[in-house]
């Protein structure tokens, strides 16, 4: 099922072919369109990890057509599952998959850090551009303070963050962490996120769950504090009254609510998310126990919620649905409860856990039914896999189960309308054009600006047959045809629209059937 797609580009047309059967088309306004079929409006993504090679590449030290190869099978997949987005990892660790002047090329991508693709390319406008050929969102996803990961083997580059500047860095467990209290090390992140933004034509900023790390224990057993002694004395000294861990939780708050403004700022229509551990504070909702991030990572993920400083909340909701300590659904109800913005509500799903073979009760049905959970509960319009690996490898039967479900029909990414820029105009209505060539008839369709997706719905009889089709797809003019086969019957109506940058949908424009 999962075979590898052929998909040719286009920029501002495309076009629809339709057998005639002795019939022609007509551009029409008809009034036969009281019932005009919705698609689905729901998010469906996969988090693509690249650290320690967990999703791609598969190992470090491939060649870039290996690389490329790998990625272009996965958003292969994406596109014939109905994913409509992806969140691809571009900074494992102060690191970048892409070229950078402000950090050295990822050990996971070449095997040496450092060290460029051979032969060179940049695998970021790679992704970019194949994931919009195939009508996918592309969420460049960024570890804000995380420096170096223990998974890495090789040398540490001269132009890495942890040898520029050292007393940005410090050790802690395993790792090397850029400190959230110091001023320069937030400026070094942000300033990495904003020249992606810049350079690059992505459709959402992705962060996860690390800003302080997870705390690590002493030989003891005791827990070890972060290693922020120098900043905390700095922001003292300068007049900071808050309490430490007070403190430190406004570093976390600052960095989100600057960066937002910041990508708002120079892209508006630039979705920012944030994917933190699925438990604000243990008794929110009263059932529910385990980790406390408010109090031992200093992330209070409900105030970044309830202020709006993002346009996608993605709680990492990695636990079953009858899990009650833990419990799947009433945490989504909670998370829905602190929306006070009206943003979009897409949790996480912990689809690997079907990866871990006998030791993992989960059943393929149970990730099924958290995405129809999902569907059920008001507010919440989506979900993200993590990761692409299970779907990919159809871990325990996952991926038929989706595509055979809730994932049959295509759908569109929800619309986020508080990014409509008030000095553009609305998304216009497509012009069709009817042609004939041969026995078929042709219908062509193009908008004033280019679209990001078109939504082309055919009608036989009483039922109708919708179709995604990409829109920002390359910078030739070549048209996109698709045909549809005889045995489908002819289509009575064509009803063709366009959808934006921000998932608001034109008018429609529509083709009738008519006889000679």
């Amino acid at each position: 099922m999962f075979n590898q797609l052929s998909l040719r580009r286009c920029v501002l047309a495309s076009v629809f072919v339709f057998a005639s059967f002795g019939a022609c088309l007509l551009a029409s306004a008809t009034d036969e369109l009281d019932e005009i079929p919705t698609p689905v409006r729901e998010f469906r993504a996969a988090w693509i990890a690249t650290v320690a090679n967990i999703d791609w590449p598969t190992k470090s030290g491939l060649s870039s057509a290996q690389q490329q190869d790998e990625l272009l099978s996965l958003l292969d997949l994406a596109k014939q599952l109905n994913l409509n987005a992806v969140v691809l990892q571009i900074r494992p660790s102060c690191d970048a998959l892409y070229p950078s002047k402000l950090e050295p090329w990822s050990e996971f991508l070449t095997g040496s850090m450092g060290k460029a693709p051979v032969p060179k390319y940049d695998p970021l406008e790679f992704a970019v551009k194949e994931a919009h050929a195939r009508g996918l969102e592309l969420h460049a996803w960024f570890n804000p303070y995380r420096a170096l990961h223990p998974s890495a083997k090789g040398p540490v580059s001269d132009n890495h963050i942890s040898k520029r500047e050292p007393q940005l860095v410090k050790k802690y467990g395993k790792y090397l962490w850029l400190d959230p209290g110091e001023p320069k090390a937030v400026d070094h992140s942000i300033a990495v996120v904003m020249d992606v933004v810049r350079r690059y034509d992505v459709d959402g900023v992705h962060l996860d769950d690390y800003f302080y790390p997870y705390p690590v224990n002493d030989e003891a057993g005791k827990p070890v504090s972060f290693p922020d002694d120098a900043s905390w004395e700095k922001a003292r000294a300068a007049g900071n009254t808050l309490s430490r861990d007070d403190w430190r939780r406004q570093n976390v708050d600052n960095f989100v609510e600057r960066l937002y403004g910041e990508i708002k700022a120079e892209k508006r229509w630039v979705k920012f998310g944030i994917s933190p551990f699925g438990i604000w504070r243990p008794g929110n909702p009263p059932q529910i126990k385990g980790f406390d991030q408010y109090a031992a990572i200093y992330a209070d993920a409900r105030k970044w919620f309830a202020e709006g400083w993002l346009d996608y909340f993605a709680p990492q909701l990695y636990w079953k649905i009858g899990k009650t300590a833990q419990s799947y659904p009433a945490l989504l109800n909670w998370w829905h409860e602190q929306n006070e913005q009206g943003r979009h509500l897409w949790p996480g799903n912990y689809t690997s856990r079907l990866l871990a073979g006998g030791s993992s009760d989960w059943t393929a049905d149970e990730i099924v039914a958290q995405v129809w959970t999902t569907r059920a509960q008001a507010g919440a319009d989506g979900n993200i896999h993590f990761s692409i690996k299970a779907l990919a490898g159809n871990s325990k039967g996952v991926a038929n189960k989706l595509a055979e479900g809730p994932y049959r029909e295509p759908a569109l990414v929800p619309a986020s309308p508080w990014l409509a820029d008030p000095k553009q105009e609305t998304v216009q209505k497509p012009v069709l054009k009817i042609s004939q060539a041969g026995d078929d008839s042709i219908v062509s369709f193009k908008s004033p600006t280019q679209p990001w997706l078109w939504v082309v719905r055919a009608r036989y009889g009483e039922k109708w047959k919708i179709q995604l089709v990409a829109g920002r797809t390359s910078d030739c003019n070549l048209a996109k045809t698709f045909g549809i086969s005889a045995d489908q019957g002819k289509p009575d109506l064509v009803v063709v629209s366009s959808i934006d940058r921000i998932g608001q949908e034109s008018p429609i424009a529509t083709a009738s059937f008519s006889s000679p």
